[in-house]
Order: C-alpha cells, then sequence, then structure tokens
C-alpha cells in the first residue's frame, strides 16, 4: 500500500514540475500565436506562485515535501512500478545542489518576466474590454 502511495505523491510531483516547466512554454508559446487564455489571471497567479515556492525553499535549504514524502512512503527498499521508476528518473538528477538553485531561481525570474511582457489580465473579454456581468435569464 505504502508503495502505491508513493507512486501517486511521485505522480503529483511530475504533475507539478510538468505545471511549471510546460506553463512556461505554454505562456509563451500562447503569447506569439494570441492566445488569450495564457493571459487568465489565476492561471498565471498559480504559475507564479509554484515557482516562486520551488525557487524559495531551493534558497532556504528545505527539500521539497512532495519528494520527502514519498521517500519515507517507500522506507528504505526500491519497491517502485515501472512507471514510477521511469517518471523519478525524468524528475530525479544526480547534480550538485547549487546547480538546481540556480536553475530554480532562472525559471523563477523568466516566469517573473513574462508577467510584465505576457500581461495577466482578470476579468477582461478578447477586446481588453471589462466583461459585462452574467445576468438572470
Amino acid at each position: 500500500m505504502n508503495a502505491l502511495l508513493a507512486d501517486l505523491v511521485l505522480i503529483v510531483h511530475f504533475a507539478f514540475v510538468l505545471f511549471v516547466v510546460g506553463g512556461l512554454a505554454l505562456i509563451l508559446i500562447g503569447a506569439a500565436a494570441g492566445w488569450q487564455w495564457v493571459r487568465n489571471f489565476w492561471f498565471r497567479i498559480a504559475h507564479l506562485a509554484a515557482i516562486a515556492f520551488v525557487a524559495v525553499e531551493s534558497l532556504v535549504g528545505v527539500w521539497c515535501p512532495l519528494t520527502v514524502w514519498e521517500d519515507a512512503l517507500r522506507g528504505t527498499g526500491s519497491d517502485m512500478s515501472f512507471i514510477a521508476r521511469w517518471v523519478r528518473a525524468i524528475l530525479f538528477w544526480n547534480l550538485p545542489e547549487w546547480l538546481f538553485t540556480v536553475a530554480y531561481c532562472t525559471l523563477a525570474l523568466v516566469v517573473i518576466t513574462t508577467w510584465w511582457r505576457v500581461r495577466p489580465r482578470r476579468g477582461q473579454n478578447e477586446k481588453g474590454r471589462r466583461s459585462a456581468p452574467c445576468r438572470g435569464g
């Protein structure tokens, strides 16, 4: 049961990383392609908060809670499923910690830069005007 939970935590971790990295790629591609959804305020806040969390935990030297939780569930044995082994190989690299800190902070700065270059919009339609509130009927 712990192995199944550990695999689930790993999949959630992978989805989080995909949201941070893939989200930035989609914002940049979407800005060039004119996709309005990449300017959604709540999507952008969630994206900025996600990378800010990663950068801050890296700067203060704290391990990612998802990594800690997965390791605790796995214990000492290697009881990972096939998919879990591949996802783990994609997520975790054997490189110096300082390199990850630099990468996370650089990614955070790029995300912050996109905040000004590809401005999010809050409650606006495609022409940039505020949408009229919905009325019953």
